[in-house]
This record gives structure tokens, sequence and C-alpha cells, in this order.
């Protein structure tokens, strides 16, 4: 019975020698359990002789402490540890051996996997701190440290059954409560101990990367986190806030009165013009669209619409971590949508579609769809409804809309790129650029709903507002996101495409020193940056 096996695991875990008998007898290979770091185990010696050869700059480097979990976060940061101690830095290298954050594992599996990580970074333990927070003695959370872990543990669940609605009496709410506690009170630990310079994890947001996220914070200690994008030798990099909140303040305040000129425009153009086609561009690896752009006349035919105006409602994957905690007046994205669809069930005078964005295609969670479906059962005749995978355009529909509703999707930003109108509900990196409608409330945001709708064509933007959505399209495009050799996605691929080596070259460095400089906490410069 798989419960009583996990119990004798839990109880043999506590048991010393148990675990380093079975490693031993087991010939110290991975533990078969979902935890698998071979391929950083083949690489790691070369990483490291790569890193031992670069020679060391004079300049005094920077303490930092570099925080994963999931082996493959681990393999990651693994490398980039090497990449910041090859500069001349400080660093240690802390992990959580994790290899999922929705179930429990087994005190002895946990240990198992500790002496597997043990044997795997022994070649790098010459170059690197290695630390692992099961081994460090937690500390007691202040209370609000506790409560900003709890939140982190409510968008954990957000995210993994994309619901907003969390129940905190559930496993999963409680599984993710207490290792997120732990995270943070074992890194309150070693951070208080220690002060690095810097702490360096991904996302920041969710996960025990943000219950450390918030333990530094605590402590006032710098925290840079990064993430990933659809660019490929790109990264999204952000200073003492979660990267998820895509945080462009400061980049636009910077550029926004500087020339756009017709090379930014025409760059901007073919980004939006391989998107309709759905196609991919430059250094971008998704399509998005499931089919190219049809035309107007064929998507109005295909769902159905008359000459009524139309009001286009794109939404996000419910749980995206690019929606949690992102609402402005709502609460979330769910009664957002639930009151937007009461709101056009009673006015039949337009004709409501709603984008499902077409990312769910690939997760299993409750869809948009199955919301509105529940909110409701007999959809009017006014309102459509396009699935993720259903043979429609975004493009198509944004070219016969008259209004746009959005809560943090890009999607707003290429609608005001058409001159559209957009509210924006949720507060997404664009909002308050000049070129959407912002709501404060709930009275504000159906204030401006209606307002739009008595005078369409007023309501449309200003050649101005498309121009500046335009210019501000190309610097979250193109400036915001970072030059970086090794994308998550294609980790193996781009670690082998460009060794150590080759990053700390002339031309790498050329390339990439600015961005390893900014992971070490050096705050942006974007006036120097055009």
């Amino acid at each position: 019975m798989p419960e009583t096996r996990e119990r004798l695991k839990d109880w043999l875990g506590g048991l010393p020698l148990t675990v380093e008998l079975d490693w031993a007898l087991r010939g110290r290979q991975a533990p078969g359990d979902g935890f698998n770091l071979e391929e950083l185990r083949a690489a790691l010696p070369a990483w490291v002789g790569a890193a031992g050869r670069i020679p060391q700059t004079p300049a005094a480097g920077r303490k930092a402490l570099v925080f994963a979990t999931l082996h493959y976060w681990i393999s990651h940061a693994a490398l980039l540890s090497l990449a910041l101690a090859a500069g001349g830095n400080q660093t240690t290298l802390a992990w959580l051996p994790y290899a999922t954050w929705k179930g429990p594992v087994s005190r002895f599996d946990l240990r198992r996997r500790e002496a597997y990580l043990r044997e795997v970074f022994k070649p790098a333990s010459a170059l690197i701190g290695l630390l692992s927070f099961l081994d460090t003695q937690p500390a007691e959370l202040p209370a609000e440290l506790d409560a900003a872990v709890e939140q982190v543990s409510v968008m954990d669940v957000q995210y993994t059954l994309q619901v907003e609605e969390v129940d905190k009496a559930s496993e999963l709410f409680q599984l993710r409560l207490q290792r997120n506690r732990a995270a943070a009170a074992a890194a309150l630990t070693w951070l208080r101990a220690e002060q690095p310079d810097v702490v360096i994890l991904p996302n920041g947001l969710i996960l025990e990367f943000g219950a450390v996220f918030h333990a530094a914070r605590h402590l006032d200690i710098p925290v840079v986190s990064y993430e990933f994008g659809e660019q490929r030798e790109r990264i999204w990099l952000s200073r003492n806030r979660p990267v998820m909140v895509q945080e462009t303040d400061a980049l636009w305040m910077a550029h926004k009165d500087l020339p756009f000129d017709e090379t930014q425009r025409a760059k901007v153009q073919e980004l939006f013009a391989s998107r309709q086609a759905a196609d991919l561009f430059s250094n971008f690896y998704r399509r998005w669209q499931n089919l190219p752009a049809e035309g107007g006349d064929t998507v109005r035919a295909k769902l159905g619409l008359d000459e009524r105006p139309v009001v286009l409602l794109a939404a996000n994957v419910i749980g995206d971590s690019l929606t949690l905690g992102r609402a402005a007046f709502t609460g979330d994205m769910s009664t957002w949508l639930r009151r937007s669809l009461a709101f056009f069930a009673a006015r039949p005078d337009v004709q409501f579609v709603l984008r499902v964005h077409p990312g769910e295609r690939n997760l299993s969670g409750p869809s948009v769809a199955d919301l509105v479906a529940a909110e409701l059962p007999q959809l009017p005749e006014s309102m459509r409804v396009v699935a993720a995978a259903d043979a429609v355009n975004t493009y198509d529909l944004i070219a016969i809309a008259d209004l746009g509703l959005v809560y943090t999707t890009t999607v707003g930003l290429e609608m005001a790129m058409s001159g559209l109108p957009v509210i924006v509900a949720g507060r997404t990196h664009y909002r308050g650029r000049g070129f959407t409608q912002d709501p404060q409330s709930w009275d504000d945001y159906f204030a401006a709903v209606e307002r739009c709708l008595a005078d369409l064509p007023a309501a449309r933007l200003t050649p101005q507002q498309i121009d500046t959505a335009w210019h501000y399209a190309y610097r979250f495009f193109f400036d915001y996101p970072q030059p970086f050799p090794w994308h998550l996605l294609h980790f193996w691929k781009d670690a082998e495409a460009h060794p150590l080596d080759a990053v700390w070259s002339p031309k790498g460095q050329a390339d990439y020193a600015a961005t390893f400089d900014h992971l070490l906490g050096q705050p942006f410069d974007w006036d120097a940056q055009d």
C-alpha cells in the first residue's frame, strides 16, 4: 500500500545511517524517484575545468547566494554559480532537493537526494560554496515574514490548480505552507549569519523561490530574481521585486521622450507581422496562434457576427504567475470575468467575444471557458467564446473589435497599437503608459465601458497614443529582456553552444558582462542604454 510504504520510508529516514547504507548499496546512482541530475553530473567536471581556467579579475567580487529548487532549476543555477565564481565572486549555491512542488516526499527520499546532490557537486566544491537548506537550523519566522510566506503559499495553490479561490484547509495548501515556511526559516538563519551582498533566484513570486525572496527582503538584503520569456538568449531581471511583476517604470521613464525612429518601428512591425502569420520571429521560439490571420470578414462569418459593435475580452490563463497578485481593484481575474460577463449578458446591443488564452492548450487545469459555462449556462445570442484550441487567430478578432478589455495579457498592448480603446483591469506592465484606460474601482470600470460604448469612434486612440503604444512595445520586447547565454527551456543545448570559456572571452563579455553585473545586484542605468 503506497501510504504505508511512504510512512515506513519517513520513519527510516529518521534513523542514522539507513540512507547512507542504501546509497552505497545502490552504487551511488540517481535515486530513481524523478529527481535526476545525470546530465549535470556528466557536464559539471568540464564546467569546473573551464571556470578554473578563466583569469580572475583584480576587482573585488561580491558575496552572492544563488538559490534553487527542482532539479532543472538546480542544474541551471549550478552553471550560473560557476560563471559568477569565475568572475571572482564569492558564490554559494543553496538548494532544496524537491522534484515537484505538488506532492509530499519522505525524509528517506530527501536524505537520499541529499547524498546524490553531494556526490554530483563534488567537482565544484573548490570553486563555490554548497549549501542545503535541509541542513540549516531554521529560525523562528517573525509575524510579518510569516504572513508574506502564507501569501506565497496561496499563490502556489492558485498557480498549481489554475484557480483563484483557495481552500486553506486543503492538503496542497498545507504542504505548500509547510515547505515555504521551512525554506524561509532556513534562509533566514543563513542570511543573518553570512550577510551576502545579493541573493539571486528564479521567479521570486511563488514556491520556495518566493519564500526565500521574502526572507532576504525582510533582512533588507538585495534580491535579484530572474525568469525567461519567449526569446532565446534573453533573460528578464528584477531587483528587489519579483521579476514576474515585469517592472518597466524606470525603463519607460528613461526612454519615453526619446525619438522612436523608423528602424525601430520596422522591427516591431516585423515582430507582429510574424505573430499574425502564426510564424516565428528572430530569436522568439513560441507560436501563440493556431493558424495565420484570415481577415476580418472570414472571422465574422466563422463566429456568426453581424454589424453590431464588437467588444473583445482577451483573458489570461487563470492562476498564471503573470496574473497572481496583480488586481488593481477586482480582487482577482475570475471576479472581473464574472462581473464583465453579467454586464454584457444584459447588453444585446453589442456583441461580446471572449478570447480564451491560447496557452491553455498546454495546460490541464480548469479553463476560462468552464467559468463562462458556470456563469452563463445559456450563452446569450450576442456573446461568443473562442476557446484556446479554436481555429481563430486573435489578430483577426482585434481587426473586427471596437473595444478591448484585458487583465494583464500583452494582447491589450497589441490592441492599442491597432488604435482600439483598451480598458485594463489588472496591474499589467503597460498600464498607465498613456494609451490605455486604467480604472481604479468597479464604478470607474463600468463607467469607462459605458463611455466607450456611447461613442466608439471618439473612444479610438489618437495617432499620438498609437505611436506611444508602438514605442512602448519596442522598449518592452527589445530593451527589457537582457542578453544571457542559457535559457531554461533550451538549457542543455545553450550550455553546449555557449560554454563558460566563450562567455568569459572578450566577445562573450561584450555581450553578457552587463547582464552578470545586474544579476549581482547592480541597478539598471536605463539612461545609458539606447
